[in-house]
């Protein structure tokens, strides 16, 4: 996957971290889903940093 792309998958999931709490999750009264969703939140974020950093380092000298 190339920098680009991770960084692209990224946004979409800060925006997703916006749009599903409040408009796909407020009316959900489990707190279920919402831990669920920050899971899975938290866990492809730090899954695209690591992508997108991997490149770092290499070539630099």
């Amino acid at each position: 996957m190339s920098f680009r792309i991770a960084i692209a998958l990224w946004g979409i999931v800060i925006l997703a971290c916006y749009v599903v709490p409040y408009f796909l999750l407020g009316s959900v009264a489990h707190w279920t889903g919402a831990f669920l969703f920050w899971t899975l939140a938290g866990l492809a974020v730090i899954l695209l940093n690591v992508v997108a950093t991997s490149g770092f380092g290499e070539g630099d000298e």
